[in-house]
């Protein structure tokens, strides 16, 4: 017996399901929630903070630390060095910047090489230290001393080759040089040859070097004045025009005297008188070496004949007797206009001229008058005067 009245199945079986609604098409092509991924634990999640706290902490660490480093460095860099009475300083050619820097620390100039290594490289000047010798002053700093080395400010020397020296007085000049390097030539240039100058030159220059500048500077000088000569100088060529210009650089070192001592020579060689220069015998006698400075002229040195005694000679002796410098060459080549044909010394380092013998003669017994006044006065102050007439008869 159905019990069921309203329904069409046994007693207490469930109800068929509804009918199903469809979805709408945005329904359908909605996708569906996903799985939701896992959750990290907690443990894990704590790890990777820790690691991450460390790398950040070690970064921080680092660039305080290359921070300070960098401002200790530079202070290093920057405050005064060690030397407290500086010195020189030789970098030779292809020294690198490692060398340099252990050298100066060796030397007691910087107190740190590594710190001297890495400014320089930090500057950017790895490749701009320049070979030299320098002057380090006291106290210089690392920096002052980088931007020295930089700088290409050698220490300079000097070489002085005065008017009037020989070829061969030059030579020994040159020889005896010691910052110089390198041999001699194995022979010495003609006299007159070598300018009268000063050269300035770095540790490492040689010797030959020294020569061939003197030499160069010379043969120029000589063109260059030859070439502004005035046109009626009795001088053949630029090897007469020396020769006499070396007489007169041996006859004064007064520079207001200079050309009116070369118009005195010119108008003898015009009218072919000889030259009667003092210093002519003095180079026939002892040549490129020079005179003994206590060897006094004799009389019997002038009438003794050689090829440079203008006493004997007429005109030009074969070669100068001295290397002139520029005044003496100007003054040849552009004397004054005068008619003089006579010097003799005052007895104060300078001549009196005389346009005849018998002015001149005057002169000279002046001038003995004066010498023998100081003879006197030397006899009674002890000391000897040595005989002699140098330079009291030029010319007569």
């Amino acid at each position: 017996m159905n019990t069921n009245p309203g329904g069409n199945g046994e007693f207490g079986q469930r109800s068929p399901p509804g009918p199903i609604v469809p979805k709408t098409a945005n329904e359908a092509l909605r996708p569906e929630a996903g799985t939701p991924p896992p959750k990290r634990s907690r443990a894990s999640r704590s790890q990777v903070v820790v690691f991450m706290n460390f790398l950040v902490s070690l970064v921080l660490l680092v660039i305080v630390g290359a921070g300070l480093a960098l401002y200790f460095g530079k202070q290093a860099f920057n405050e005064p060095g060690p030397s407290a009475n500086g010195d020189t300083f030789l970098v030779k050619p292809s020294t690198g910047v490692q060398e340099i820097a252990d050298q100066l620390e060796r030397r007691g100039l910087i107190g740190d090489a590594r710190i001297f290594r890495l400014g320089v490289r930090a500057y950017g000047n790895d490749q701009a230290l320049k070979a030299g010798e320098y002057e380090i002053k006291p106290r210089a700093s690392m920096h002052e001393i980088m931007d020295l080395l930089k700088s290409g400010k050698s220490v300079m020397y000097s070489l002085t080759i005065p008017e009037g020296l020989t070829v061969e007085q030059a030579f020994q000049r040159v020889a005896t040089q010691e910052t110089l390097t390198g041999d001699m030539p194995d022979s010495l240039p003609p006299e007159g040859s070598l300018a009268t100058d000063t050269l300035r030159f770095t540790r490492g220059a040689t010797r030959q070097q020294m020569i061939d500048k003197l030499l160069a500077d010379q043969k120029q000088l000589v063109t260059e004045v030859w070439a502004r000569r005035s046109l009626d100088l009795p001088l053949a060529n630029e090897q007469e025009f020396v020769t006499l210009a070396s007489i007169v650089e041996k006859e004064t070192s007064k520079s207001t005297e200079r050309s009116r001592i070369a118009s005195v020579f010119l108008n003898r060689l015009a009218k072919g008188m000889r030259l009667q220069s003092d210093p002519t015998i003095i180079y026939g006698l002892f040549g490129g070496k020079g005179k003994p400075a206590d060897r006094p002229i004799y009389q019997s040195d002038i009438e003794k004949p050689t090829p440079y005694n203008t006493y004997t000679i007429n005109g030009l002796p074969p070669t100068p007797i001295a290397n002139p410098g520029r005044a003496a060459l100007e003054a040849v080549a552009n004397p004054s206009k005068t008619d003089d044909l006579y010097f003799v010394a005052d007895g104060t380092g300078g001549h009196v001229f005389a346009t005849t013998l018998d002015e001149h003669n005057e002169n000279v017994a002046r001038y003995r008058a004066f010498q023998k006044k100081q003879a006197q006065e030397a006899a009674k102050a002890g000391a000897k005067q040595p005989a002699g007439t140098d330079g009291a008869e030029s010319p007569q």
